[in-house]
């Protein structure tokens, strides 16, 4: 009889907490619930590339979730659903067609953003143009330097000499770039040296029109004037004049200047 009488009580006791256990459990997660709308977006995603569309948001995106339609960035497209799931919107764009929402923009977002783009474009395009046209510009310059350094060859070598019918070395580039420029270089290799921007001595990098000196960089002894095909122009010495030659590691430059 003791036995029955605590079985009941304990039974009892238990009846009394169940219901307090199950009301101290927190509520079920509300599923998510589809809107209804009716509005516009364009598809905002790579320039030449779709997005996809899929059956069923909540199933995981793969083979057998793909409805085998998709949208092309800037297409527009009706959305008349919207829901929140696992923190991303999704569109329906129709039964058993959904999109992620963060794969488009509103008209209004697309229209300032293809603002924006043809701003850019037309920047970009005015920028080259007047790169283009500063090129060319330097090109011609490149080129009347190259003719008048080439149409010296063969005049003799005389110390002092400026021309038009004899030259010493800074002689000769002081004269080219005078006449075929109407550019004031400065006299001799040790203050032309410091003049124009430095390049480095390579034929991939220097240009034509460029000054090529030999020996110390601050204050170097010889002059040319580089025309091009890893060849320069220079007034060389007494027996030789002015002639072109080739760039040789036996006769390399120690720095080269840029005044172009």
């Amino acid at each position: 009889m003791k036995f029955k009488s605590l079985l009941v009580k304990v039974l009892m006791a238990l009846a009394l907490v169940a219901p307090v256990a199950a009301s101290a459990q927190a509520p079920a997660a509300q599923a998510a619930t589809v809107k209804a709308v009716n509005k516009q977006v364009v598809v905002n995603y790579v320039s030449g590339y779709s997005v996809k569309a899929w059956k069923n948001y909540k199933v995981k995106l793969g083979a057998a979730n793909d409805t085998g339609i998709s949208f092309k960035h800037g297409t527009t497209l009706t959305v008349v659903g919207e829901v929140k799931y696992k923190k991303q919107t999704w569109y329906k764009i129709a039964d058993n067609e959904w999109i992620l929402a963060s794969y488009t923009l509103s008209h209004k977002a697309w229209a300032k953003k293809a603002a924006a783009a043809k701003k850019a474009a037309a920047k970009a395009a005015k920028k080259a143009a007047a790169a283009k046209k500063v090129s060319k510009s330097k090109q011609t310059k490149q080129s009347k330097v190259v003719a008048l350094a080439k149409a010296q060859v063969g005049k003799p070598y005389v110390w002092g000499a400026t021309g038009p019918y004899s030259f010493d070395c800074s002689g000769l580039t002081s004269y080219v770039y005078s006449r075929a420029l109407g550019k004031y270089i400065t006299r001799t290799t040790y203050t032309q040296v410091h003049q124009g921007k430095t390049v480095a001595v390579s034929t991939a990098t220097l240009k034509k029109g460029d000054l090529l000196f030999w020996g110390s960089k601050s204050s170097p002894y010889h002059v040319g004037i580089y025309v091009g095909g890893g060849k320069f122009v220079h007034a060389a010495t007494p027996s030789q004049g002015v002639i072109k030659q080739s760039l040789s590691y036996y006769f390399w430059p120690s720095t080269a200047k840029r005044l172009i």
